[in-house]
Formats: structure tokens, C-alpha cells, sequence
């Protein structure tokens, strides 16, 4: 487990960045941590240093974005996802045996199902205005 400390959106996104350059393809992470914590920046920092070419933004309202690239990206938001079928529905284990990075926001609503898919954990907590403390666990920083 690594703690990180953050001072703007853009050092939480090169954090992201800084993350994704280690990850294998297929890898799923898991993102705990409150609205505005800083999550959607993070994924930002992960889908740049993909090579994603699509713009990130928050997937609240479509459940799923994709990320086109040398090395694709699923941005899930699970908020309002109820079941395992719902996740299947939404292409979440297609997304992960294709070989897409898939990153899931609100994780701690199936963390018992994604438990299974061994997933790298990253926690997201707001300190004040601008600073983050992020966790990550069981990945490669």
C-alpha cells in the first residue's frame, strides 16, 4: 500500500498518469472516495498515460465511457448500477477480456464481486480545497 499526497487536480491526474504507465492490460481499478474527491482527474492522468485520445469526463450519467487508444480505457461509474447483471449488461467483464484498462468509480457498491477480479485499489480522500490523499493498494507504485 502507497499513500500519495496531491495538491491539484493536475498532480492527481499525473499520479494517474504515473500509474497507468505500470499497468498491464486487463487491469481493473477500483476508486473509493467521495463526490469531487478527485476521481474523474485521476482517470484523466490514466487515460493520458494510456495514449487514450478520447477527452475524459465523469460517466455518471452514461454508466460507461470509452476510451479509444494504443491501450484502451473503460471508465465505469457504478453509482447507479444494482446487480451483477446490470455490470454485465453494461459490458464490464467484455470490457476486461478484451484487454481494456477498466477503471470503476464508486467501487465500494460491488466490492465484494470485484474482489474476484483481484483489482488494484485506489482511495481518494479530500484533505481541504485543493488537496487530495490517495491511497493505492495493491498495484504496482
Amino acid at each position: 500500500m502507497a499513500e500519495y499526497i496531491t495538491r491539484s487536480p493536475g498532480e492527481t491526474a499525473a499520479l494517474g498518469r504515473r500509474l497507468a504507465a505500470a499497468l498491464p492490460g486487463g487491469a481493473l481499478i477500483a476508486f473509493t472516495g467521495g463526490l469531487g474527491a478527485g476521481k474523474t482527474a485521476f482517470c484523466r492522468g490514466l487515460a493520458e498515460g494510456l495514449g487514450c485520445t478520447d477527452p475524459v469526463s465523469s460517466p455518471t450519467f452514461a454508466i460507461v465511457n470509452y476510451y479509444r487508444g494504443p491501450r484502451p480505457m473503460a471508465h465505469f461509474d457504478l453509482y447507479r448500477i444494482h446487480s451483477e447483471a446490470d455490470l454485465a449488461a453494461a459490458g464490464f467483464y467484455d470490457y476486461l477480456d478484451q484487454g481494456a484498462v477498466v477503471a470503476a468509480e464508486w467501487s465500494e457498491n460491488f466490492a465484494a464481486l470485484l474482489a474476484l477480479e483481484q483489482p488494484i485499489r485506489v482511495d481518494i480522500q479530500i484533505v481541504d480545497q485543493t488537496t487530495r490523499k490517495i491511497t493505492i493498494e495493491g498495484g504496482p507504485l
